[in-house]
């Protein structure tokens, strides 16, 4: 045991210093695709024919990206002789609702209750990486909790399969007000791959209202924890202002 504490003290803290500074650290994510200009209309045809789920748009002589289906599969990147640039990141955080972030009260206190709605499984390991150690969301008062009756935030990944209809929404109407819904990977956005189908919906929005989306097949944890500030109203979401510094609160590492 003296041998790990030592161990410990010696290698010092490896926590994400994110949100209080970017992450720069390899590997934290996959990046996503950018809008961006293409020379020959014969490449915007063949880039479209390349994505699976239909996230790429052709606007003349211009690409646009459907982030909410975008499933990361890399095509536009690797096989197309003009290929799309991706761009690094992961603030994808973004409202979806009139209701907003919850109040200041929330702000430095948020519990999560976190739901299976048919997820693959991709997400729910993403999701489960936001309570490691080197993530460890509780330095920024967020907790999963097991049940809904104490939670502020749903969190929610998979299509929406029928059977988890019901649960969804008893765990949505548990919830003490006020009470926000986010949306987990481009399943939970849009079906993804899986829907809709006759054994599942059009993504968690069928069941419940959504407030914040993340998108991503599935969405790295920065992302994730990027939609939690979003949530509490500690951060603002991709192309938004950004917050005073006063406002930042228990943004360390």
């Amino acid at each position: 045991m003296t041998k790990w504490v030592r161990k410990g003290l010696q290698t010092g803290i490896k926590t994400t210093a994110y949100p209080g500074s970017p992450e720069t650290a390899a590997g934290v994510s996959p990046g996503r695709p950018s809008c961006q200009e293409l020379v020959e209309r014969k490449d915007v045809m063949s880039m479209m024919d390349l994505c699976p789920t239909g996230a790429l748009r052709p606007t003349e002589e211009r690409i646009r990206v459907d982030y909410r289906r975008c499933i990361h599969c890399f095509r536009c990147r690797r096989l197309p002789a003009e290929s799309l640039v991706w761009e690094p990141g992961y603030e994808w955080g973004e409202f979806v609702s009139n209701q907003g972030a919850l109040d200041k009260s929330f702000s430095s206190s948020l519990h999560i209750r976190i739901v299976d709605a048919g997820a693959c499984g991709a997400c729910l390991s993403e999701i489960r990486q936001i309570a490691s150690p080197y993530y460890n969301i509780h330095r920024l008062g967020f907790f999963i909790t097991p049940t809904p009756r104490a939670a502020d935030v749903l969190l929610v990944a998979g299509p929406g399969t029928d059977h988890m209809r019901l649960p969804v929404e008893k765990a949505f109407e548990a919830m003490p007000a006020p009470k926000r819904v986010v949306a987990v990977g481009a399943c939970a956005l849009t079906g993804g791959m899986f829907g809709p189908s006759f054994a599942t919906r059009a993504g968690v929005g069928d069941m419940v209202p959504v407030d914040v989306e993340v998108p991503g097949c599935p969405p790295p944890p920065l992302a994730i924890i990027h939609a939690l500030l979003v949530t509490a109203g500690r951060k603002k979401p991709p192309g938004a202002p950004s917050l005073p510094e006063t406002e930042k609160k228990g943004e360390r590492s």
